[in-house]
């Protein structure tokens, strides 16, 4: 039997549908390469943009001819666009969904398979369902063990690894909040034991991920991000770690001390700026001025000086002005950061900004700044990366993309190189650079 998983969305999602897949292979499905070869389809759903929203539609409403066609085709529909709440809209729009599961749950698919389907379990899959009572709230059950997941070209050499679920810091444009919930912080020993796992299945890199990956622990009084990091790094047989999406509030000097000092730490951190002047990053609630966010730069290149920085911008943002916008490209041209990940304002059902801001500046004019910002950006990433040309850099090889082997150096630019001489997956490569571009880096193994 076979699953064809579609994940659209942040990190958190593409680890969660890992988990998913994980779960699946350990009932004795295979993994099919279309939909139209598959016995269960899962589509793991984002909605932070409109964008992504209906995608998410159009796939699901492509399914239909599937299921009619197969009325035993198991369709089951999981992400933000399902939430924590009774999906009851939903299961009216779309009949031929079988199931609903919120985001990071796979437990609803799981017990139908089992109990509909006549999936076989293992003890350990039956304890944990008979242990949750169907009808208690999705943030309520138990994590599934982490079953390892192994890559079509091979080894997973880089695992994506949840710390903490949900946000509670509520900006005033993000739907993540309602969809997953509140901040729950996963205990330690339940994170070591999965990055465990992983190690001993080939992972040589794991990311620690968080909506607020900083606030680790905040919410249960215990150890926090630079405690877990220490633990972390105690894994033998782990090479590189990475953890992700920071806040400038919850960036403290604790975190960056113990970044830099331990060796497996990689030299990279996603913080966001969203927006370069302070009324706009008043009105988005993010708790901080660019200022602020200015100085957080110094002292992350202080404390780790090779760091490369990425950031997320949303541009127009209710009420944002063309001089407040340029604020936000002036502050891009002089912090020269490595990666900006640029979005257009989107209102999401449910937020603040979209009961209280009108959506008022045009679509083209969104466009026009996002094109103005990914232009700069385009510069300042094309000449960062052509001060690499001619050094050797250390890749961690994840894989084949059109027959070229395919990478990340510690600071998490992608290389890509030939070597039909052997197997590089999960191996880590030394890497001259021969070419460089904004988006990559190119190079032959020395």
């Amino acid at each position: 039997m076979f699953y064809y998983l579609w994940t659209e969305g942040c990190q958190m999602n593409v680890g969660d549908s890992r988990r998913l897949a994980g779960t699946l292979e350990a009932l004795g499905y295979q993994s099919a390469a279309r939909p139209e070869d598959a016995d269960v389809i899962v589509l793991n759903t984002c909605v932070v943009r409109q964008s992504a929203e209906d995608k998410a539609y159009g796939r699901l409403t492509s399914l239909r001819p599937l299921k009619e066609r197969n009325p035993n085709l198991v369709i089951n529909l999981m992400g933000c666009l399902v939430g924590l709440r009774e999906p009851n809209g939903l299961r009216k729009r779309f009949p031929y969904v079988d199931v609903f599961s919120p985001p990071s749950d796979p437990r609803p698919l799981i017990e139908y398979l089992v109990s509909e389907r006549g999936a076989r379990a293992s003890e350990e899959m039956l304890s944990l369902l008979q242990s949750v009572s169907p009808s208690g709230p999705a943030r309520a059950a138990p994590r599934f063990p982490l079953f390892p997941l192994r890559s079509e070209n091979g080894l997973q050499a880089a695992a994506l690894v949840p710390i903490v679920l949900g946000c509670s810091h509520a900006c005033t444009y993000c739907i993540i909040p309602y969809r997953r919930g509140g901040e729950r912080s996963l205990p330690v020993e339940q994170i070591l034991a999965e990055v465990r796992t992983l190690v001993q299945s080939g992972a040589r890199e794991v990311t620690l991920l968080g909506q607020i990956v900083d606030r680790y622990g905040k919410d249960t009084g215990g150890p926090g991000l630079p405690a877990l990091l220490r633990k972390v790094h105690a894994v033998d047989g782990l090479e590189r770690i990475r953890f992700l999406t920071s806040h400038p509030n919850w960036m403290s000097d604790e975190l960056l001390e113990a970044a830099a000092a331990l060796p497996k730490v990689c030299e990279h951190i996603e913080v966001p700026l969203q927006a370069g002047d302070d009324e706009v990053l008043a009105r988005m609630k993010r708790g901080y001025t660019a200022e602020e966010y200015r100085r957080l730069i110094g002292r992350i290149r202080m404390y780790i000086p090779n760091a490369s920085i990425a950031t997320d911008i949303i541009v127009g943002f209710p009420g944002e002005t063309e001089a407040q916008f340029q604020q936000t490209s002036d502050l891009l041209a002089e912090l020269r950061l490595d990666t900006a990940h640029l979005a257009r304002y989107s209102p999401r059902p449910d937020t603040f900004a979209t009961r209280n801001y009108p959506d008022d500046v045009p679509s083209e004019e969104k466009m026009r700044r996002f094109r103005a910002l990914e232009d700069l950006q385009e510069r300042i990433a094309a000449e960062k990366n052509a001060a690499l040309l001619g050094q050797t850099l250390t890749v961690l090889v994840e894989g084949q993309h059109k027959d070229r082997w395919y990478g990340r150096t510690r600071t998490n630019r992608p290389v890509f190189f030939d070597d039909p001489s052997r197997n590089w997956t999960a191996q880590l490569a030394p890497v001259e650079i021969t070419r460089t571009s904004a988006w990559s880096l190119q190079g032959s193994v020395k």
